[in-house]
């Protein structure tokens, strides 16, 4: 983003019941089995939503007490919970087809460990992370925002709050801030849309939602009503994936940083972290977070790459976009690769990846979330490294 002036910058989110989502979620749940029963259990699952039909297919290596009729019934209790019990889909009744299969062991040779050869990437690709003082979780205010607004919604209609009495699980938001000299402000135009039994009328929908979206934001940065779209259609009845196809993988710009970094390709969901689109990304988040929460600059990217295979990655690079304090970024990657260890093993050994944490990560990002000690959850999200940078760096 740039520096100086006055622009605008938009980044949106997307609810639990978002069709992408709910495949999320199932994948996500499905590697959360495995990881249950064997820590270091090998997954790939994507998962497909339509009208009242779920596929799960992929590859895996497991214990084989988790069987597809198990797999099944965690899909059921997932859809459930995200509260799709409707006509076009339903926990109850959709058809579950699952099509898991074993792991190729050609990549089991190039990712397992053996003799004096150390895990390796369970592929090749390039993982970013990002941190910013834009918000206390340090994230991009425009994401940030999008997703506490859809989390508050969220929480309200799961406790049945009567405020959103009517509202559906699938929902969108869409948050438009501007920003001066570097700095997010207010909000130009907010978009919220939701799914809403028939009877609710737009301009119902719209009084429902202002009191939430305004608290979810710094006081006085509210849009103008005239800049507050709800529902731009005029309706949303049909939803979930009875409206849209959902495939898993599809939201990385929701799942990281709102499009204010950049992003290396990789999809999160369903994958172990062997998989270094994942785990990797979640590694990288962590140093960037930790640099910034140190006070050795306002913002950090950090890019790593690696290869399938290979245990060590290929290359660190840290941009503090000219807002270092007297650090060098060279010297940075060294300290940085002296404090973490890098290798597939090493990352999931540092965060305590090998457990059954996933699933809650599926919906309202990855990034900027609150780290629970007590059930292992968000690892990534601890400024525990804040120390030892500070020190790395003394005059």
């Amino acid at each position: 983003m740039r520096e100086t002036g006055e622009y605008l910058f938009t980044s949106e989110s997307v609810s639990e019941g978002h069709p992408d989502k709910v495949a999320d979620r199932i994948s996500d749940t499905v590697l959360d089995a495995f990881l249950a029963v064997d820590p270091y259990a090998r997954v790939a699952c994507e998962t497909l939503v339509t009208t009242n039909r779920i596929i799960l297919a992929g590859e895996t290596r497991g214990p084989e007490t988790v069987t597809s009729e198990y797999l099944t019934h965690l899909t059921r209790l997932a859809v459930h919970d995200i509260g799709y019990d409707q006509s076009g889909f339903s926990w109850r009744d959709a058809v579950v087809c699952c099509h898991l299969h074993a792991q190729s062991s050609d990549i089991a040779l190039g990712v397992d460990a053996g003799g004096n050869k150390d895990e390796g990437a369970g592929d090749q690709g390039i993982m970013f992370g990002y941190a910013c003082t834009e918000t206390e979780a340090l994230m991009p205010a425009p994401i940030h925002y999008a997703h506490l607004i859809l989390r508050r919604i969220s929480e309200l209609r799961r406790n049945r709050d009567v405020s959103v009495a009517g509202l559906k699980p699938d929902a969108k938001s869409q948050v438009t801030l501007c920003y001066v000299d570097g700095r997010p402000v207010q909000a130009r135009s907010i978009v919220v849309s939701i799914q809403h039994e028939p009877e609710l009328e737009q301009s119902e929908i719209k009084r429902m939602l202002w009191p939430i979206v305004e608290s979810s934001l710094p006081s006085g940065w509210m849009c103008s009503e005239t800049e507050f779209y709800v529902n731009p259609t005029g309706k949303f009845v049909i939803g979930g994936p009875d409206g849209d196809c959902g495939l898993t993988g599809r939201k990385i710009i929701v799942d990281t940083y709102g499009g204010a970094a950049p992003h290396g390709g990789g999809a999160f969901s369903g994958k172990d972290p062997s998989k270094v689109d994942r785990s990797a990304a979640y590694a990288c988040r962590y140093l960037a977070k930790n640099v910034v929460a140190a006070g050795l600059a306002d913002r950090c990217t950090l890019q790593i790459s690696y290869a399938i295979g290979i245990s060590h990655p290929l290359s660190i690079y840290v941009d503090l976009h000219g807002t270092g304090r007297d650090v060098d970024e060279v010297r940075l990657e060294t300290v940085l690769r002296d404090l973490m260890d890098l290798s597939p093993r090493g990352i999931r050994e540092h965060l305590h990846l090998n457990r059954p944490i996933y699933a809650p990560t599926s919906a309202f990002g990855h990034f900027g979330r609150e780290p629970d000690e007590e059930r292992g959850l968000f690892t990534w999200e601890r400024t525990d490294l804040v120390p030892a940078l500070r020190a790395a760096f003394e005059r």
